[in-house]
């Protein structure tokens, strides 16, 4: 957990400041997957002024109803303004429909866009971005606050533009009803705006927060979840929820303040608006009475000052709410707008389907991101020959699994090159060159599916005949075929229903399946029994038969396949040979056999 309030720290320091100078304008970006549904924004358009402008026709409705029908006491003039009426409400009610239909497939589109891509772009980017980000966080982005934009999308900027219409309008008849009310009506508006604008950027500043609050409580849950067993082992479940709770509650009064300045903001604007349509309904009253104005006149006049009041009341409610989509889109645009470290180049792209399979780093010196003033390897040279099995060797932190990272291009050499074939992989295109690799980690990733998609991710368009053969020789038929459905058998989140065997076995067929030309093996048998170690083994062996082979050695097993073994010891080559001559040679070579690869005969 403590991983995790470091990466949250870091987040708060160094990002947060520079948002707080963002203005509402951020909504701006929105166009670019608003653009292409221009169509449907010109319908929802049409719609809206044609609902608004009919809603405006209510007020003379309003009119006709009083002064032709109960100031004439006129039964026919009362069954026209009702009719006419009735018909406007008809008419608003068709309006609405296509605005609202139309509105929230825009939003419904447009979020589906936004979370798409996001996530297409996430997964391009290179591997030190995840170092400082948490996944807790980008997947906050990608489904919290698109739902949010979807809602605000949908509903609150239609709300927005439809007061904004309503309110130009009432304002256009409330001054051709009565100037001298109308300003009195108006002498509120610089009352209610000062708080709108006051509170408003309050409120964007408090969204941001609650966004990224969310993030991090999202973040903390699926840490502990994740890592539940060990949880439990340590009988920390106590720990946690104080933690959890420390977390939801930080949350919560991050809310409760955005919450109590929007409601601050709502209760101000309707006092003062109210306030002024009292005002004006008492000097109208007077001059109703002193027949400066017909009831009809003043009937209609209320209309429209209430439809004002209400406008400027939706308008200061959904300011709140297009701030809090500021915040989101901001959050959401920042992903996109990052840039992967690892590119393709951009002329005298070479091809790696052609290129022999040897590999050689040369003077080779890198230091991760997030660590730059530690080393992982300095001055490295190193070459695997093609067809034949390198083995890596050394301590813990040697450099051992820097050097696979670094030869599938997940990051880039501060200094030196590695080379492909005797190219330099910086000029082959990163999928073109992983291509060609394939890689069996300690700890495979399997996917919450069946079988039949776990092993088939090493090629997609692979038969079921293919997937099973490569099963076959993997070591891995019989015990698939004894799962319930067998190579339909759903494996939950991480394998989780598989053994470590097993699950070596399924990542061994999907290497197999894929049939790279350069395997790379990171101890696939280091955490064992010895009956799980026997078939992996022979799966391994079916695997290299024929490739370049570059295995990160835990097992004197393992080492027996070798064809050359190196050493390794801080980010260094420390020597190479084969096991009898570094027995020889080698001081810590002999140290690790005793050690690590316990006693050999």
């Amino acid at each position: 957990m403590s991983e995790h309030s470091s990466n949250s720290a870091l987040k708060d320091t160094d990002s947060r400041p520079k948002h707080q100078d963002k203005k509402i304008a951020i909504l701006f970006e929105l166009l670019q997957f608003i653009r292409p549904y221009n169509g449907q924004v010109l319908a929802a358009f049409i719609a809206l002024i044609f609902t608004a402008g009919v809603m405006l026709s209510v007020g003379q409705g309003v009119r006709m109803l009083i002064d032709e029908g109960f100031a004439q006491q006129s039964i026919e003039q009362l069954q026209h303004a009702v009719l006419f009426i009735l018909a406007i409400i008809v008419l608003i009610a068709g309006g609405t429909f296509a605005r609202f239909y139309l509105v929230s497939w825009i939003g419904e589109r447009v979020s589906a866009d936004m979370r798409l891509a996001v996530f297409n772009h996430v997964i391009t980017l290179h591997p030190s971005y995840f170092e400082t980000h948490g996944s807790g966080d980008i997947m906050s982005r990608i489904t919290t606050d698109t739902t949010l934009l979807q809602s605000i999308i949908g509903s609150s900027f239609s709300m927005a533009i439809r007061s904004v219409l309503m309110l130009i309008g009432a304002l256009v008849m409330l001054f051709a009803t009565n100037i001298k009310l109308t300003v009195i009506v108006l002498i509120a508006v610089p009352f209610i705006l000062v708080p709108i604008l006051f509170y408003g950027r309050k409120v964007r500043k408090l969204s941001r927060k609650s966004q990224d609050s969310m993030a991090d409580v999202g973040s903390y849950a699926g840490e502990a979840i994740e890592h539940i067993k060990t949880v439990q082992s340590y009988t920390h479940e106590q720990h946690e929820r104080r933690a959890f709770a420390v977390e939801v509650e930080k949350s919560f009064e991050i809310g409760r303040s955005r919450i109590q300045q929007r409601a601050t903001l709502i209760a101000g604007v309707i006092i003062i608006v109210f306030g002024a349509i009292t005002g004006m309904l008492w000097v109208g009253g007077s001059d109703v009475i002193q027949g400066k104005m017909s009831g009809g006149d003043l009937g209609a006049f209320v209309f429209y000052a209430i439809l004002v009041a209400s406008s400027l009341a939706t308008i200061s409610e959904v300011l709140g709410e297009l701030q809090r989509a500021a915040g989101a889109t901001e959050r959401l645009i920042e992903i996109l707008q990052v840039e992967s470290h690892i590119l393709p180049p951009v002329d005298n792209i070479i091809s790696a389907k052609k290129l022999s399979a040897e590999i050689a780093f040369e003077e080779v010196s890198f230091n991760y991101p997030s660590r730059p003033d530690q080393s992982a390897t300095r001055g490295l040279n190193l070459i695997a020959e093609q067809g034949k099995v390198l083995a890596l060797v050394g301590p813990s932190g040697a450099g051992k699994t820097t050097l696979f990272e670094l030869l599938q291009r997940f990051y880039d050499p501060q200094a030196g090159r590695i080379t492909l074939g005797g190219i330099d992989i910086r000029q082959l295109d990163p999928k073109d060159l992983r291509q060609k690799m394939a890689l069996v980690p300690q700890q495979p990733a399997l996917f919450s599916s069946d079988v039949f998609h776990n092993i088939r991710y090493g090629k997609p368009d692979a038969s079921d005949e293919e997937v099973i053969s490569a099963a076959k020789k993997a070591h891995a038929h019989e015990f698939i075929s004894q799962l319930p459905q067998g190579y339909n058998s759903f494996l939950g989140e991480r394998g989780v229903r598989l053994s470590g065997g097993q699950r070596q076995r399924i990542a061994i067929a999907r290497a197999i399946l894929k049939d790279p030309d350069i395997l790379l093996l990171d101890e696939a048998t280091s955490a064992l029994d010895s009956e799980s170690e026997h078939h992996v083994q022979q799966a391994l062996e079916e695997l290299m038969r024929g490739r370049t082979t570059i295995i990160i050695a835990h097992r004197f097993s393992t080492i027996q396949h070798a064809d050359k073994i190196a050493v390794l010891d801080q980010g260094q080559l420390v020597d190479i040979g084969d096991h009898q001559s570094l027995l020889q040679t080698c001081d810590l070579y002999q140290r690790l056999v005793e050690l690590q690869f316990k006693k050999i005969s």
